[in-house]
């Protein structure tokens, strides 16, 4: 019952985060249920949970989709899926929290590296193919995929709205991807009941609903200048539990 009120509340509280800022809240819940889980029943819960939240955000903010930028990103994310799926690798959870705990650093990249803008094609199927390999490998892939956005032209709520449905399906795949073998092996009975499942729906289309309203009193500076500095902090906060858990600190 711990468990299930513990996805329950963070479900409804990370989708909040999320629908404020396309991201973040993804990294928060997949830290949260990866210290009560193993990896393989944490990336199926958080795939499971993250598909609604992004689903309803997508469909709330339908309107601002750029569906033009998903063709691209589409075509770059199928050659990720057919390699992993060929490597089976499943993270332990050092490696799964240290994954977490870099990725935030990709925004800080300076400006003279390389300027992501998923609006342009080439740099679409890159982020496709980056952001599915880390989705499949580290379980979240919030900062690659903003650093495809945050230098973009696009208004706030077509970022929000793009990152929404294109995350959708990358937990869609992750769900796939971890579910069957962990069902072939163990069955259902490692995975939480599928009450919570259900009783999660409500609560994280609240937590979205809360946050879009939060979204759409944000000016698009303020907007691209707070979710660099939320993810960087709680990366840190990854990195440093997942060297302590390798041994390294």
């Amino acid at each position: 019952m711990k468990l299930a009120l513990l996805i329950l509340i963070s479900a409804a509280l990370t989708a909040c985060i999320s629908g404020i800022f396309g991201m973040a809240g993804g990294m928060i819940f997949m830290g949260i249920i990866a210290s009560v889980m193993g990896v393989a029943e944490a990336m199926v819960v958080h795939g499971a949970v993250q598909s609604v939240s992004n689903s309803s955000r997508a469909w709330m903010l339908r309107p601002d989709i750029r569906w033009d930028i998903l063709g691209f990103t589409l075509l770059g994310a199928l050659p990720a899926i057919a390699l992993l799926a060929m490597i089976a690798y499943v993270p332990n959870k050092a490696a799964l929290f240290i994954g977490l705990g870099l990725l935030p650093f990709i925004l800080w990249l300076p400006k003279g590296i390389f300027q992501g803008d998923a609006a342009k094609p080439l740099h679409a199927v890159l982020c496709g193919a980056l952001v599915m390999g880390l989705n499949l490998s580290a379980g979240v892939a919030g900062p690659a995929l903003d650093f495809f956005y945050v230098k973009t032209a696009l208004t706030r709520k077509e970022i929000v709205a793009t990152k929404a449905i294109t995350m959708f399906a990358s937990h869609i795949v992750k769900i796939v991807y971890f579910g069957i073998p962990l069902i072939a092996a163990s069955g259902l009975s490692t995975l939480p009941p599928l009450w919570v499942f259900a009783a999660a729906i409500p609560c994280i289309i609240l937590g979205t609903y809360i946050g879009t309203q939060i979204l759409h009193r944000l000016s698009d500076i303020h907007f691209k200048s707070y979710t660099k500095y939320l993810v960087t902090a709680i990366g840190i906060i990854y990195l440093w539990r997942g060297l302590t858990l390798a041994g390294v600190i």
